[in-house]
């Protein structure tokens, strides 16, 4: 049987782009065309996320495509980990928003995020059964 891969950045590059353009099309909106008022702001933050995420879901694929791991990451991993991205950056400016940004608050924000993946690949890891063909190898 043949080893699994990660999917290719190719096949990503669809819900990428979708999500990309929605989104830097959404932020331009918003910042041009309304004023800073608490609806706009939450909507600054949606177009934000979907943005970040979909420019950083090419480089998702293309990391676990290039250090594979057991079990491989399927596609909902690449996606989850793009949400990861998506999310962190548009908290940054939150919180520089209220003025409480600090580079240590930033990087025990994005630490924590990496905690949080490393868990759920080793929860997935723990509940992978490998083919049989796979454990003759």
């Amino acid at each position: 049987m043949e080893k699994q891969y990660s999917p290719s950045v190719k096949s990503v590059l669809p819900a990428a782009l979708l999500l990309a353009l929605t989104g830097w099309a959404g932020l331009a909106g918003v910042i041009y065309f309304s004023l800073p008022t608490v609806g706009p702001r939450w909507l600054f933050f949606f177009f934000a996320v979907l943005a970040i995420t979909g420019t950083f879901l090419p480089f998702t694929a293309y990391l676990n495509r290039r250090f594979p791991s057991t079990p491989s990451a399927g596609l909902n991993v690449i996606l989850r980990q793009a949400i990861w991205v998506g999310i962190f950056i548009p908290t940054l400016a939150w919180l520089q928003i209220a003025r409480v940004l600090t580079l240590g608050l930033a990087g025990l924000l994005a630490m924590s995020l990496v905690i949080i993946e490393i868990l759920l690949r080793l929860r997935e890891r723990s509940r992978w059964k490998p083919h049989r063909e796979e454990m003759h190898e």
